[in-house]
């Protein structure tokens, strides 16, 4: 019977604190991941030599090696370099480098995508580089960098299991335990399943609602601005 009480009272409360602990890590991981990505970003733009092939390095080794390669490192180097961190924190270091490489080259390919006139007509009228970007480009790159930065959360989302190998509090080490606890199998990673797929679709709900109210601000920024069809045919007399 898949409505097992007896089932329910062991799954029930460890399901409930691996997804508040997947929400915890990865929510840590996003917050410092994508203003490091940001940074990252810079320097990879940058004509600088010191700042973009450091940059250019991180980026290229961790998004081309299997995140759960890097998870191993991480556990493995750290430790030896004197820096003893518990496995949770080990594990948001792993996930939030391999966010920052992930989202540094997204927001690097959401800046160039924006016309580079923007940014030489926002330097012809004396404007500092950071203000530029502050100003004229990240607002235009917001379009195109949201659908890749949904990808690289719920992909983030997904990584996360893999820290349960290492023996880090989430999702799929609770699935893991329920099995071990119950002898249950299909079921558990049936719900497993079913938690992650609500979890990323949430996710995805969210970003499309963020990216349709910033293109309905900007429909209605550009209809603010273009003369009125009134007003056209007026002009036309």
């Amino acid at each position: 019977m898949f409505f097992d009480r007896d089932y329910f009272d062991v799954a029930y409360p460890l399901f409930v604190d691996g997804f508040f602990n997947t929400i915890i890590y990865c929510t840590v991981a996003i917050a410092i991941g994508l203003p490091l990505g940001a940074v990252m970003a810079l320097m990879r733009l940058s004509n600088r030599w010191y700042l973009h092939l450091p940059a250019l390095i991180f980026i290229e080794i961790l998004r081309n090696i299997p995140f759960l390669i890097l998870v191993f490192l991480v556990f493995a180097a750290l430790p030896s370099l004197g820096f003893s961190g518990d496995p949770v924190t080990l594990g948001v270091i792993a996930l939030t480098a391999y966010g920052v490489a992930l989202f540094g080259e997204s927001i690097r390919g959401a800046i160039l995508s924006v016309p580079s006139g923007q940014m030489q007509a926002a330097r012809a009228l004396a404007m500092s580089y950071p203000r530029a970007l502050r100003r004229i480009v990240f607002p235009q790159m917001l379009g195109y960098l949201l659908p890749s930065l949904t990808n690289q959360i719920i992909g983030q989302i997904k990584e996360s299991a893999l820290l349960s190998i290492l023996g880090v509090a989430e999702l799929s080490l609770a699935a893991d335990n329920i099995v071990g606890m119950t002898f249950v199998a299909t079921k558990t990673y049936l719900i497993l399943a079913l938690i992650y797929w609500v979890l990323t679709a949430i996710v995805a709900a969210v970003m499309r609602e963020l990216e349709r109210r910033l293109f309905s601000s900007k429909r209605r920024s550009h209809i603010a601005l273009s003369p009125t069809t009134t007003t056209s045919q007026g002009n036309g007399r």
